[in-house]
C-alpha cells in the first residue's frame, strides 16, 4: 500500500476538482428555486467516490468494487434523466460531466494527477464556453463541414499510406512522397485554423482583426476580398488598407513559422530580414491607424472556407516544380539559379518557397542559410509585388492612395534587406 500521505495528497485531489466543477455546473443554473442533478456539494462526492471505488478495488485487487460503484451511480443518473425528461428537460451535460468526475477521481489515485488536472480543467472549459460553442456552431456552413472532413481525409488517411522514403535518380533524389503531403497538410492546417479564428471571432469586431486573421489564411485572398470591397465602400479605403498591410505583415511571420516546421537553424537566419519588413508593415499600420480619426467599421467582411482538396493538391504540385526547379537552378546555374527560381516561384506562391528554401538548407550538399534566406526574403518580395498590383489595379481610388506609401515602404524595406541584411 501506499504512504498515507500520498494516499490523503490524491483525495485531496480529487476532491478540489470535483468541486471546481461543481461550482461551474452551479453558477451555469444560478437560478432561483432551480434544484439541478449534481452542484457545488455533489460533484466533490462523486469525484471522492472515484477515487475511493478505485482504492478498494486496488485493495482487494478486483475491479468489481469500481464496476460496482460505477454502476449503482449510473443507475442513479438515469432514473434523473427519466424523472427531468418526463417534465420536459432533456439535458444529458450533467450527468455526462458526473461519469467523467467518476473517471477523473479514479485516474487520480492511480497518480495520474497531471492527466486528471488537465481533464477536470478541459471539463470546466468545456461546460463553461456552452454559448460561445453554440454560437460557433450555428456560423458553422455546410461547406464547413465539409471542409473539416476534407482536411481530415487528407490528415489521417492520405497521409499514414504514403510511403516515407526519397524518390529520384541523383542529385535530384529530393522527392519523398509523405514528408511532401506532410507539408501541405501543415499549410492547408495553418489556413484552417486562421479561418476558424475568423468563424470564432467574428470580422464584425473590426477590419483591423480581419486583416490579421486574413493574414493568417492568405493575405492574397484578403487582399483581392478587400480591394473589390473598396470599390462598393470607397469611405472605408483607409480601413481596408491598413487591414491589408497588416496582413502582408502577418505573412512574414507566417513564413517565419513555415521555414520553423522543417528548419529551426534557417529561422536564425530570417529573423532579422524577416522581423525588419514586419517592423515596416506595423509602423505603416501603426501610423494609419492614429490618423484615421473615425471609429472602426462594422462591415462584415466575407472570406470563404480556404480548404479544397482541389487547392491542396495544387499546392502539393506547385511545391513538387519548385522543389525541381530550385534544385536544377542551383546544379546548373548556381546560387543565381537558385535566386531567380525564388523569385518567379514567390509570385504565385510564398509558402512553397520558404518550403524548399528550409529543405535544401539542412543535410548533405545542403545550400548556405544565406543563400536560402535571401531566397526567402526574394519570395516574399515578389509576392508583396503581385498582391500591390492586385490592390492598385482592383482597388477604388481612395485605396489605391491609401495603400501606395505601406506598399512602397515594405517593397523597397524588402528588397533592401533582401541584399544587405542577410
Amino acid at each position: 500500500m501506499m504512504e498515507e500521505t500520498s494516499l490523503f495528497l490524491r483525495f485531496g485531489v480529487a476532491l478540489v476538482i470535483g468541486l471546481v466543477i461543481g461550482l461551474q455546473r452551479e453558477y451555469a443554473f444560478d437560478e432561483p428555486n432551480r434544484e439541478i442533478a449534481a452542484g457545488i456539494r455533489t460533484f466533490p462526492l462523486i469525484a471522492l467516490i472515484g477515487c475511493a471505488a478505485s482504492f478498494f478495488s486496488d485493495l482487494m485487487d478486483s475491479p468489481w468494487p469500481f464496476v460496482g460503484v460505477l454502476f449503482l451511480l449510473g443507475a442513479f443518473l438515469v432514473a434523473n434523466y427519466i424523472m427531468e425528461a418526463r417534465a420536459g428537460k432533456m439535458g444529458l451535460t450533467t450527468k455526462v460531466a458526473a461519469v467523467l468526475t467518476v473517471l477523473i477521481g479514479s485516474l487520480v489515485y492511480y497518480n495520474e494527477i497531471a492527466l486528471g488536472v488537465a481533464l477536470g480543467v478541459a471539463t470546466v472549459a468545456l461546460l463553461s464556453a456552452k454559448h460561445e460553442m453554440h454560437a460557433f456552431a450555428h456560423h458553422i456552413t455546410r461547406a464547413d463541414v465539409y471542409a473539416t472532413l476534407k482536411l481530415a481525409v487528407i490528415s489521417a488517411i492520405i497521409l499514414p499510406v504514403l510511403p516515407n522514403r526519397v524518390f529520384g535518380i541523383p542529385p535530384f533524389d529530393i522527392f519523398n512522397p509523405f514528408k511532401i503531403w506532410l507539408l501541405v497538410v501543415f499549410i492547408s492546417g495553418m489556413s484552417f485554423i486562421g479561418y476558424v479564428m475568423m468563424k470564432v471571432t467574428g470580422t464584425r469586431r473590426g477590419i483591423d482583426l480581419t486583416g490579421l486573421f486574413g493574414g493568417l489564411v492568405s493575405s492574397t485572398a484578403l487582399t483581392i476580398s478587400l480591394s473589390n470591397r473598396s470599390r462598393e465602400n470607397p469611405a472605408l479605403s483607409r480601413s481596408f488598407a491598413r487591414a491589408i498591410i497588416l496582413a502582408w505583415t502577418v505573412m512574414y511571420l507566417r513564413a517565419a513559422a513555415v521555414v520553423a516546421a522543417l528548419n529551426m537553424l534557417l529561422v536564425k537566419s530570417l529573423w532579422i530580414p524577416l522581423g525588419v519588413s514586419m517592423a515596416a508593415g506595423l509602423a505603416y499600420w501603426v501610423l494609419s491607424y492614429r490618423a484615421e480619426a473615425s471609429a472602426k467599421t462594422r462591415e462584415e467582411i466575407g472570406i470563404s472556407n480556404p480548404f479544397e482538396l482541389g487547392p491542396a493538391l495544387k499546392f502539393g504540385l506547385l511545391f513538387v516544380v519548385i522543389l525541381f526547379a530550385s534544385k536544377s537552378a542551383q546544379v546548373y546555374f548556381g546560387n543565381a539559379g537558385v535566386y531567380l527560381s525564388s523569385l518567379i516561384a514567390g509570385f504565385a506562391d510564398m509558402d512553397a518557397v520558404a518550403l524548399s528554401m528550409a529543405k535544401f538548407s539542412r543535410g548533405p550538399g545542403a545550400i548556405g542559410f544565406d543563400i536560402a534566406a535571401r531566397s526567402v526574403v526574394l519570395a516574399t518580395v515578389a509576392n508583396t509585388v503581385v498582391k500591390g498590383l492586385i490592390a492598385v489595379i482592383s482597388g477604388a481610388p481612395e485605396l489605391r492612395k491609401a495603400i501606395l506609401p505601406g506598399f512602397i515602404l515594405m517593397l523597397v524595406t524588402g528588397i533592401v534587406v533582401a541584399f544587405f541584411c542577410v
